[in-house]
Parts: structure tokens; C-alpha cells; sequence
């Protein structure tokens, strides 16, 4: 049986990377006894897979990793029996099953929200309101925003202006937007200062960074970047419900885009 858990990643947490993260999880499937299929052959591995892991430093509400179940009899309690047994910086928040022919999370992925917030005893150019508005209504109005695409054989400028869908200062507008809560109340705890929120593309063919955004938007008004300065939070993450395998659509697309959170995408119980 295909299952979905949507899981936070916080405070100190936020530090580990995905191989880490990877045996963090599958020690707790075992503490907590969840019945997790694997592989087969030489040597068995736990069947798990994430929706584009998260960079170093990075923290979230909105984490997705794909299991097959071997049955589902503990699929009533077990957001509670596998949260018994976690860290509470990591903690999983919903859990669905899936249908049998759903695809992978990171095969889905078609967009992210985000926050960036100015980290305690920094300072930025962004914590300033009415410099941030001109800068924003500005940088909405430019045709195109080129950045450096950087890959481990060549780098190439890239113009990313349609693949940003949504990018204020407002959290109330943004919420407007997404038709979501963008409350991040794990940055909030934290003295952090949220300056930003952004809806960018993401996925395995077109990944938009909000570090890309962020440098442009730096480039825009000289300023020096300083990636020390600033916390990105991810607030969710989205399947393109109209798009096939291979297809990217932008809101700019002859077919726009229709994001769906990956907490709904392909849920049994949505489909029956």
C-alpha cells in the first residue's frame, strides 16, 4: 500500500542532511514497529523516496516522503506512534494513503511556497517597508530576471521571471494568493523577522531556488548578498494537477498551472 507523510524539519534539525535524514527515518520506522516494505535482493532497504529534499540550514512545515506499507492495520494511529518515537524539531503532520498507480512526489513536483525571514542581530536592506514595496513593484514589473545557473559541467544565464508565480511582502496577500495559511510560526518562536513570501516552480526539469530570487533581487538594488543573513522556510509543496510526465506549465503557460498540495494530490480518500 503506497502512503504519504507530510513532516515539519526545525531548529537544530534543520542542520542534517538528507542521507542523515534518511536513516533518522528509518530507525524510527523500526522503534515505532511501522510495517514498511523493502526491497528485494542483496541488500533490502526500507522503500522510501523524498519530494526534493531540503538544502543545509533550510528549515519547513511542508516535507514529503513516499512508503509502501506492507499492510494497514496501523494506519489509524500511526502519525502518533511514529511521533512517540521522533526528535519534536522533526514531526510528522499528516499522513495519507495513495493510490496504487500514484507517482512519486518528486515526479509530481510543480511548485514550492516559501519564506525569507532576516535572521536575530542581522540586518538587510529588506527590513526596511517602503524601500521594500519600490523594490518589489519594480522588480514584478521587469521583463525578464536573469540569473547564473551554475551545473557541475558549465553555467549559463537563465531567465526565471516566469517561473516566479507570486512574490510579496504581505503575508495577508500571500495568503490571498495560495488560499493558505503562511503563518510559520517555528520562525516566528525564533526572533526571526519574515520579509518575504514567494510561490516559485520546483521539480526534477525546472527548479527555481529562492536564493536565485533573492541574489536578483540583491543585484537589482547593489546590494551584497550575504546567504548568513537570511532563514528560508518552506511552506508547501505543490503537483501540477493538469500537467503529464515531463510537462512544466507556468501561470504564463497556455495552460497555466493548477497546484494542488502534495497532502492532496492523489489521496485515496479524495477519489472515492
Amino acid at each position: 500500500m503506497k502512503a504519504r507523510l507530510k513532516f515539519s524539519k526545525t531548529g537544530t534539525m534543520r542542520f542534517i542532511g538528507h542521507l542523515d535524514l534518511m536513516r533518522y527515518f528509518q530507525k524510527a520506522f523500526r522503534r515505532a514497529d511501522i510495517a514498511i516494505s523493502y526491497s528485494q535482493g542483496y541488500s533490502p532497504h526500507q522503500l522510501m523516496s523524498f519530494a526534493s529534499p531540503l538544502g543545509i540550514g533550510l528549515s519547513s512545515d511542508a516535507e514529503y516522503m513516499d512508503l509502501v506499507l506492507e499492510d494497514t492495520e496501523q494506519v489509524s494511529d500511526f502519525i502518533t506512534r511514529i511521533n512517540v518515537v521522533m526528535n519534536d524539531e522533526i514531526t510528522v503532520t499528516d499522513f495519507i494513503l495513495l493510490r496504487e498507480e500514484a507517482r512519486s512526489s518528486m515526479s509530481v513536483l510543480a511548485g514550492c511556497d516559501y519564506c525569507i525571514a532576516v535572521k536575530p542581530g542581522k540586518d538587510s536592506f529588506l527590513c526596511e517597508p517602503a524601500r521594500r514595496k519600490e523594490m518589489l513593484e519594480q522588480f514584478l514589473g521587469r521583463e525578464s530576471v536573469l540569473v547564473l545557473k551554475k551545473t557541475k559541467r558549465s553555467e549559463r544565464m537563465e531567465d526565471i521571471r516566469e517561473n516566479i508565480y507570486c512574490l510579496t511582502d504581505s503575508p495577508e496577500a500571500f495568503a490571498a494568493f495560495t488560499g493558505r495559511d503562511c503563518r510559520t510560526l517555528s520562525l516566528e518562536k525564533g526572533g526571526y523577522l519574515p520579509v518575504l513570501y514567494c510561490q516559485l516552480t520546483a521539480g526534477s526539469i525546472v527548479n527555481i531556488k529562492p536564493e536565485q530570487v533573492l541574489k536578483a533581487l540583491c543585484e537589482q538594488e547593489k546590494e551584497t548578498y550575504d546567504p548568513f543573513a537570511y532563514q528560508i522556510h518552506r511552506m508547501e509543496m505543490y503537483a501540477d494537477i493538469h500537467a503529464k510526465k515531463g510537462e512544466i506549465h507556468t501561470l504564463a503557460s497556455e495552460i497555466p498551472c493548477s497546484l494542488a498540495a502534495l497532502s492532496e494530490f492523489e489521496r485515496i480518500d479524495s477519489f472515492q
